[in-house]
């Protein structure tokens, strides 16, 4: 106070109004903080009338195992292993085509003819080979009956013998070469008549899911590919696994499928896991051998693999209906703090399972939260408010 008297009016006066401004600034502050922490203890703490505990089914935090199961997006692939390209091992044009896509084959059905000038040299040196053979064959038999009456040299039967084996080692040169294009019988090509057409055989049974070739298309030998043919009993589903499920997915674990398109459900096993993660989508890849009864399932079929991962030991569970969610879809459980007297606590979940949620953070085993009638609670809070 003898301060002020050394001021000049002027700063008296601003120095009283500064004071009572700032005294007017912490009363106000602590209206605030004093409303804020009475809507926060009623909006944590608040009280259910003993007449409508009826409505609120009270029961405890249980810790169990816990299945662990992972549902995963993706999609059907043929099974590589039993799918193969059609590539004709002989060049000219395609005369006829005898099968369709979606058409069932069987092992070593024709598929298409093809007018091969290259089949007809083939046909032609083995029969000319075949003939040299039977006459060196029949030399070297004469020489070895010449040769046992002293009637030749020990040379010249040397010489037909050796005659005998190159025309047999021309012959099954020439046999090998043509059952390599498809031939399945050379011996039968004599009793037919000359003809350049040469038949495509499928080289596995299975439906064509694809054709790429016409009438009149000339194919490139070994480079043209014709068709595509797939064992359709069983395919692949090709999942993405994340990373923080990567420690639990392994190779032979059991897969259930699913797909919107129908009812029932599939099963598999995974039977490999890729080695390196899809820089895009931070996934790894996953591949499950599925049996397709009825070939229901189609190439690219969007699908649900369910796998099952092992279990969680001693999680901690409560029931579906427990579980709640406030305006920003964030989940949150009443806990029992009294006999009448509940707080809402923020959680965090985890895995779904039979009518339980896993709760990750936010509960302990032994505590006591509303199992059922959360619905209720909540309606009631937000029409006092």
């Amino acid at each position: 106070m003898k301060a002020l008297h050394l001021l000049p009016p002027f700063a008296i006066a601003a120095a009283l109004a500064l004071a009572g401004c700032s005294a007017d600034r912490t009363n106000e502050a602590e209206k605030m903080t004093s409303y804020s922490n009475r809507d926060t203890a009623k909006a944590d703490l608040f009280t259910v009338p003993a007449d409508q505990m009826s409505h609120v089914k009270v029961v405890p935090v249980e810790s169990s195992p816990l299945p662990r199961v992972f549902r995963l997006t993706g999609q059907v692939a043929y099974n590589a292993f039993r799918t193969t390209p059609v590539i004709t091992a002989v060049g000219g044009p395609v005369s006829r085509v005898l099968v369709a896509p979606g058409e069932r084959v069987q092992r070593g059905q024709t598929l298409l003819e093809v007018s091969s000038p290259d089949y007809s040299q083939l046909r032609a040196s083995f029969l000319k080979a075949r003939d040299i053979y039977r006459v060196a064959d029949k030399n070297y038999a004469r020489a070895q009956d010449l040769y046992a009456h002293n009637a030749i040299a020990e040379r010249d039967l040397l010489q037909a013998e050796s005659d005998r084996n190159l025309a047999k080692a021309d012959v099954e040169a020439s046999e090998q070469a043509l059952r390599i294009l498809g031939v399945p019988n050379p011996d039968q090509l004599e009793k037919n008549p000359p003809s350049p057409m040469l038949p495509q055989l499928a080289p596995i049974g299975g439906v064509v899911v694809e054709r790429l070739c016409s009438p009149g298309q000339l194919l490139l030998a070994g480079a043209t590919q014709c068709f595509t043919i797939s064992d359709m009993s069983s395919v692949w589903v090709l999942v993405n696994v994340y990373q923080n499920q990567l420690a639990y997915v392994r190779a032979g674990d059991s897969v259930t499928v699913q797909t919107d398109a129908y009812p029932t459900v599939f099963h598999g096993k995974i039977s490999y896991v890729a080695a390196a993660l899809d820089p895009n989508t931070r996934t790894l890849q996953a591949r499950i051998v599925t049996d397709n009864p009825g070939e229901k399932l189609k190439k690219d079929m969007w699908v649900t693999a369910i796998v099952q991962a092992g279990k969680i030991e001693n999680a901690l569970t409560v029931p579906d209906a427990a579980l709640l969610r406030d305006a920003e879809n964030q989940p949150f459980v009443y806990v029992q703090a009294g006999d009448n007297q509940f707080a809402r606590r923020a959680v965090s979940v985890g895995e779904t399972q039979n009518g339980r949620v896993e709760i990750l953070t936010g509960l302990r085993a032994g505590e006591r939260i509303v199992g059922d009638g959360g619905l209720f609670l909540q309606f009631k809070i937000s029409s006092q408010q």
